[in-house]
């Protein structure tokens, strides 16, 4: 079966239409603001884990203002990185793994 060019464009701007109301993601929020730097998307995904995308998005900001890259994170010590990402959900856990990632990175 072959699909017109046409039928391609119609069905293309009908799911546009149609989904301009959806919310956008938090990381996808986080991923336009940050200029989709992967090492923030990244950060910003694992806090996102468990956590409401409002407070995913502030969360994020706040610890991206202080450390938004490997090598300032791991700078940060844990209570500092649990006191920016409160109040995600298991904010302690967090802190832990995300130095570890920044070390590893």
């Amino acid at each position: 079966m072959t699909v017109s060019p046409e039928l391609v464009e119609k069905v293309i701007r009908l799911m546009k239409q149609h989904t301009r109301d959806f919310v956008v993601p938090s990381v996808t929020e986080i991923s336009e603001i940050t200029g989709k730097d992967p090492f923030q998307v990244l950060i910003s995904c694992l806090i996102s884990l468990r956590t409401k995308d409002a407070v995913t998005i502030q969360a994020s900001k706040r610890l991206f203002r202080v450390a938004n890259t490997p090598q300032k994170l791991v700078t940060l010590s844990l209570r500092q990185i649990e006191r920016l990402i409160y109040p995600a959900g298991f904010y302690k856990t967090k802190a832990r793994h995300l130095t570890e990632l920044a070390k590893i990175i």
